[in-house]
């Protein structure tokens, strides 16, 4: 795929799920990746496994909702070149209460990492672009952010912010060089939804239900919607949400 050969690439929430599938297929298409995720171990797998393959990666630990640790992150990824590309995966799950009873510290938590970490990941994440001369951003949401579920209204508000973030950061730097997208996922086969079905046992015969395909997705399958918008083959692409649902959202 067009400009990912040598490009340095940036995965939050590289240690597994969907980051995973990411950064080890950006890794596949000839890019040099930085694996970053809360848990150095999880990171450092995800990049030895790139390694063993032939291929660059470096791993680095953040917690993407702590100013300083993604200030040292963005740097970090430029020992693998100007960073000119980078996928946020990072995330977390719904607590699998309802509205009433989520308390303010669950709700702060979500919005910590699913909207305040993605909106400093952006902030640093073009900052060194600008520097680079341009890049690419894609943004992992959900299709949480344009349809509800139920004992999850702090979860879908949380990735409904992802979406205006990706609209309002894609007009600022249209003629920059930079472009900002999203992709939702619909229900995917990562440990977090796992986690989050055994929390909540009403969870999964509810997502079952709204996937007219009829399966949950694969992480590779949303790893394939996010190298192709990272990707020159993307390059009149900014400011989408680009579903990846099995037709969740045409219901």
């Amino acid at each position: 795929m067009r400009g990912l050969s040598g490009k340095s690439v940036l995965v939050t929430g590289g240690g597994s799920g969907i980051g995973r599938a990411v950064a080890l297929l950006l890794a596949e298409s000839g890019s040099r990746v930085t694996v970053a995720d809360r848990t150095a171990e999880a990171a450092e797998a995800v990049a030895r496994e790139i390694r063993d393959a032939g291929q660059v990666a470096e791993a680095v630990t953040a917690d993407v909702s702590s100013e300083d640790d993604v200030r040292a992150m963005v740097e970090a990824a430029g020992r693998l070149g100007p960073l000119t590309g980078a996928v946020n995966a990072a995330g977390v799950p719904q607590v699998g209460k309802l509205l009433h009873e989520v308390d303010l510290a669950e709700w702060d938590r979500c919005h910590g990492v699913n909207l305040r970490g993605l909106f400093l990941c952006n902030k640093y994440e073009v900052a060194a672009m600008l520097a680079a001369g341009g890049g690419s951003i894609v943004n992992i949401a959900s299709t949480a952010a344009m349809v509800g579920f139920p004992n999850g209204a702090e979860y879908c508000a949380s990735k409904a912010g992802v979406m205006g973030l990706v609209r309002g950061g894609a007009i600022d730097y249209a003629t920059k060089g930079i472009r900002i997208n999203a992709v939702l996922p619909g229900g995917t086969l990562t440990p977090m939804l796992k986690g989050a079905m055994a929390l909540d046992r009403g969870l999964e015969p509810a997502l079952a239900a709204v996937h007219p395909m009829n399966r949950f997705g694969q992480p590779e399958e949303i790893a394939a919607a996010a190298r192709f918008l990272i990707s020159d083959e993307a390059s009149f692409v900014t400011g989408a949400s680009y579903a990846v649902d099995g037709g969740h959202t045409c219901i």
